[in-house]
C-alpha cells in the first residue's frame, strides 16, 4: 500500500512538472485530491481504532496526546507569529488558531486524565 502511495505521488509530481505524459489532458484538481486523501484517512482511522484490543487503548491514547501536542504547536504559530513580526495579520486566522489551541489543550488534558484512570485500573488495591 505504501508503494502505491509513493508511486501515485511521483506520478502526480511528474504530471505537474510536465516531465511525463498525463492520461487525460488536465491535471487532478488539488481540492479533489486532498478531499480523497481525507476520506481515505477517515476510513483507515475508523478501522484502525475499532480493531484495537482493549489492552492497547492506553498506548493509543498516549499517541493521540502526542498528535494533539503537534496541533498545539501549529495553533501557537497561527496565533503568535503575526504578533512577533509586528504584523496584525488576518483576525480570522488568529481566532481559528486560538480555537484550535483551546480544543487541543482540552484534548490533551482529558487524554492524560483518561490514561491515568486506565492505568489506575491495573494497580493493586490499597488496604
Amino acid at each position: 500500500m505504501v508503494t502505491l502511495s509513493i508511486l501515485g505521488q511521483l506520478d502526480i509530481i511528474a504530471a505537474a512538472t510536465g516531465s511525463a505524459p498525463v492520461a487525460g489532458s488536465d491535471i487532478v484538481d488539488p481540492f479533489v485530491f486532498r478531499l480523497s486523501i481525507f476520506v481515505l484517512a477517515v476510513f483507515v482511522g475508523y478501522y484502525v481504532v475499532w480493531s484495537v484490543t482493549p489492552a492497547l487503548h492506553t498506548p493509543l491514547m498516549s499517541v493521540t496526546n502526542a498528535i494533539s501536542s503537534v496541533i498545539v504547536v501549529g495553533a501557537l504559530l497561527a496565533v503568535g507569529v503575526a504578533l512577533v513580526s509586528n504584523d496584525s495579520g488576518p483576525v480570522w486566522a488568529r481566532a481559528l488558531g486560538f480555537v484550535a489551541l483551546t480544543f487541543a489543550s482540552v484534548n490533551i488534558f482529558g487524554g492524560f486524565l483518561v490514561t491515568k484512570r486506565m492505568l489506575g485500573m491495573f494497580q493493586r488495591k490499597q488496604k
